[in-house]
């Protein structure tokens, strides 16, 4: 495993396919790097599935109230409409692109709309810098994230089965 720089701002993911390493961003988006660890100390993201997975694009994850396996609201053609039951956050933009293993939040129409769900870049995108707030980058398992299952919504999907913060582990 690669070394950890910082672990308190450095996200340990197994997934279905593999393991992840994420670093996080606290000086480009704080407040998204807080909410990320709120929800990962809490287990909120543990079973959750990659609901939109668009080959070429992103893989998107992280609806932590429909998209949650064995949770209570858990409803695969729902996952991607929750969030938490924690308040949106103001959109916290930068000039960072969009490069291939970047972590952004994803959000509806409102650019303060991001709340729990995230998606890591398969290739550039930067058609949406400066749109979506990036908080993190892949810096170690992005072969495993190109292994999970594609579709919109993703039949039988691949999930995140636990999301820690490396301090914790």
């Amino acid at each position: 495993m690669a070394e950890i720089k910082d672990p308190e701002n450095t996200l340990l993911m197994e997934t279905t396919k593999g393991n992840v390493v994420i670093e996080m961003f606290p000086d480009l988006a704080p407040g998204h790097v807080d909410r990320i660890k709120e929800l990962a100390r809490e287990g909120a993201y543990d079973g959750v599935v990659f609901h939109r997975v668009i080959d070429g694009f992103m893989a998107q994850t992280g609806d932590v109230k429909f998209g949650k396996s064995g949770g209570s609201s858990f409803d695969p053609r729902r996952a991607g409409m929750g969030g938490s039951d924690k308040p949106d956050l103001k959109a916290e933009f930068s000039n960072m692109n969009h490069a291939r293993g970047v972590c952004s939040m994803a959000r509806a129409q409102n650019p303060n709309s991001a709340n729990s769900q995230f998606f890591i870049c398969f290739e550039d995108a930067g058609f949406l810098n400066r749109q979506y707030t990036v908080w993190g980058q892949v810096v170690e398992g992005m072969e495993n994230i190109d292994q999970i299952k594609r579709g919109e919504p993703v039949a039988d999907p691949d999930k995140i089965v636990s999301l820690k913060v490396a301090a914790d582990a």
